[in-house]
């Protein structure tokens, strides 16, 4: 049970990211970077603890909805404070949903994960963008890290804590609401790659 409270009964949907959801029950996931030196470590990493890892950044450096978020190395390395933050964020999921709060979870990281990208192709002195396919562990990479970014940023200034900013991203995500951060980021990429072709 994690946190002893909720079930790892849960139903991955999406056939490719199954092997790469890694479910296995540890009540306080916390593997201390034993495993990452070693290869395809992220794959073997509880997910919950990959949603830790996420939260725990720095500002962006850049600007994001019109602003620049820094924060300044708040988070940073600060893996209790975001497992308490996750652990409230839970709970708020269950009250609102009444689902099991993993579950909302792994439907929020399937709906936020891009199918297609684009990368840049040199042929000659001509550059041009190319639509590719995205393979299962990079789009769980890029789920996670606009979760985690839409989480960070509609905290930064502003009166919701981490927690209540990041049971509002899932909840959105799951129910594959234009509003979520990271949904956005999904349908951007995709029609980016869409008009690449």
């Amino acid at each position: 049970m994690l946190f002893d409270k909720y079930s790892y009964d849960v139903e991955v949907y999406d056939p490719s990211l199954k092997n790469y959801v890694n479910l296995k029950p540890v009540s306080y996931p916390n593997s201390f970077g034993r495993k990452s030196q070693s290869q395809s470590h992220k794959a073997n990493l509880n997910i919950i603890e990959r949603l830790e890892n996420s939260l725990m950044r720095g500002g962006t450096g850049g600007k994001i909805g019109g602003r620049v978020i820094r924060t300044k190395g708040r988070l940073q390395g600060k893996k209790l404070k975001v497992m308490k933050a996750i652990m409230e964020a839970f709970e708020i999921i269950s009250k609102q949903t009444g689902k099991n709060p993993i579950q909302v979870y792994v439907e929020a990281l399937e709906n936020s994960s891009p199918i297609e990208d684009t990368t840049r192709v040199r042929y000659g002195g001509i550059i041009s963008n190319v639509a590719v396919d995205v393979s299962a562990s990079r789009r769980l990479d890029i789920a996670l890290r606009n979760i985690g970014m839409g989480t960070v940023t509609s905290a930064f200034h502003s009166k919701r804590t981490l927690a209540q900013s990041l049971a509002n991203e899932l909840i959105l995500a799951s129910n594959n609401d234009i509003n979520s951060y990271a949904i956005k980021r999904k349908n951007e990429t995709e029609r980016m790659a869409r008009s690449a072709k």
